[in-house]
């Protein structure tokens, strides 16, 4: 894993790389924890987990011991490994203290052998600013309409190139788009803004859930995989207005 970019903002105020590397100082960062991180099943949730931690690093720095502290208990247990991320935290603070940058996205590219990583990275005063602002500009329930569900979904529908590769690693039991049940559906953070381009960025997550589903030997899979691949693979579909018409509760297990 080398360089990586990331635009969350698009406000021109970001800063990319200033004076020092924030790639690699990720990528040493989580080079401590390879075992711990490697226990993820995709890679974007691998960078995910860093960068929260990288800052909230930065937060511990900053807070008062008793806000930070709060903070980090908002987080429900059941979402996140507690107990790694408050050792990637003080581990943070201990040897990367002077590092002060807030890293904002991260984007991974496929440009030979090994994947392509870019940071983005935002100074605390302008990171604070954007949050303030994030905050501001949160919707109320009041603000949506009935039933309504605050996330975006992304429609996946295997192409005939799919159900090739398939067949041929299944050649007496082939199937077709005539025999597909149906698209997968995922939903998203309904504050991506541009989704299209958000894609572009997180298409092999996708593309490796879709992959799994069908076939779990992570050997036998393309290994070369890139957005045009994906894109003939593949229809995406986004829908931007999602309704529960139903009474009964929505779990997430």
């Amino acid at each position: 894993m080398k360089n990586k970019v990331i635009d969350l903002f698009g406000n021109g105020k970001v800063v990319q790389n200033k004076d020092v590397k924030y790639s690699e100082l990720l990528e040493k960062f989580m080079s401590n924890f390879q075992n711990d991180l490697s226990e993820m099943e995709f890679i974007e949730d691998m960078f995910d987990f860093a960068i929260n931690a990288w800052n909230f690093g930065n937060l511990k720095v900053i807070l008062p011991k008793d806000d930070f502290k709060k903070t980090i208990n908002f987080i429900p247990e059941g979402d996140t490994n507690i107990p790694l991320l408050n050792k990637m935290i003080d581990h943070k603070v201990a040897k990367f203290k002077k590092y002060t940058n807030f890293i904002v996205d991260f984007e991974l590219k496929e440009t030979g052998k090994d994947p392509n990583l870019t940071v983005i990275t935002q100074e605390e005063d302008t990171y604070f600013a954007s949050m303030l602002n994030d905050i501001e500009n949160q919707d109320t329930p009041d603000d949506f309409e009935e039933n309504y569900i605050n996330r975006h979904a992304i429609v996946i529908k295997p192409l005939q190139p799919f159900f090739d590769w398939l067949n041929a690693l299944y050649p007496n039991d082939t199937i077709d788009t005539s025999d597909f049940d149906g698209p997968n559906i995922y939903l998203v953070d309904e504050n991506i803004d541009n989704l299209e381009a958000w894609l572009k960025k997180k298409y092999d997550r996708f593309f490796t859930m879709e992959l799994n589903e069908w076939h779990t030997n992570k050997k036998e899979w393309p290994q070369k995989r890139n957005h045009k691949m994906f894109k003939q693979w593949f229809q995406a579909d986004i829908s931007t207005g999602i309704y529960d018409l139903e009474k009964k509760p929505i779990f997430k297990f």
